[in-house]
């Protein structure tokens, strides 16, 4: 299951080497939909038996510091303490830490300022228009036309939207053995936007596929 603590030490470059684990810290916009999507698919594929380990890094974070611009200035200060932790610590650089952030379009101001923030300062982002929505529906069926940047479109088309329950929490059966789909169907729905388009007017779009790949190491669940 995902940790939600807070930072730990990196420990000496020798416990590093022999446990072999590999820390993601993720910062949420989302409280509930992106965590618990992070939790299911760490249990799905038991990711710390497999020397991962992913923190929650913003848990307890107040709604104000969970827009975009915040999530990044948080995330970069991280990365940069993880990076001379993991130095000091002689750790090689294939198990560094990453710190990554998982944010949606909506109708956020400062996104392509955050977007360049991240880059410039070395934190990776899964992004998604309008929102993560996108992603959930896309291990159901293809995902065609537009949401005017309604986050409330995407989640009316999932196909569990009227079942008991929050809606925001996201439950295994709702993604277990969808992922190879998912990509696949978002890297034709973002191969309909031209290259020319800023990736924050492409609706809809969603990369969280990557952070599956790259940030939790894996390739289907």
């Amino acid at each position: 299951m995902a940790r939600t603590k807070g930072n730990e030490s990196l420990g000496s470059a020798k416990q590093q080497r022999g446990r072999r684990r590999r820390v993601v810290h993720v910062f949420t916009e989302g409280r509930v939909t992106e965590p618990t999507y992070i939790e299911v698919v760490s249990d799905l594929v038991r990711l710390h038996d497999q020397g991962v380990e992913v923190r929650i890094a913003n848990a307890n974070a107040p709604g104000s510091q969970r827009k975009p611009i915040k999530l990044v200035e948080a995330a970069v200060r991280l990365m940069r303490e993880e990076a001379r932790a993991a130095k000091r610590s002689g750790v090689k650089e294939d198990l560094w830490p990453q710190v990554w952030c998982l944010f949606d379009r909506d109708a956020h101001e400062s996104v392509e300022a955050a977007l360049k923030q991240a880059r410039e300062g070395g934190v990776q982002v899964a992004f998604s228009h309008p929102c993560f929505e996108v992603w959930r529906l896309l291990h159901h069926k293809p995902v065609t036309g537009t949401f005017g940047g309604v986050c409330g479109e995407a989640e009316a088309r999932l196909p569990f939207v009227k079942e008991p329950g929050n809606i925001k929490v996201v439950l295994p059966t709702q993604i277990k053995g969808g992922f190879v789909k998912a990509k696949a169907r978002a890297e034709k729905m973002n191969g309909e936007h031209g290259k020319h388009v800023p990736l924050t007017q492409r609706d809809p779009y969603t990369d969280v596929h990557d952070f599956v790949e790259k940030g939790l190491g894996i390739a289907s669940y």
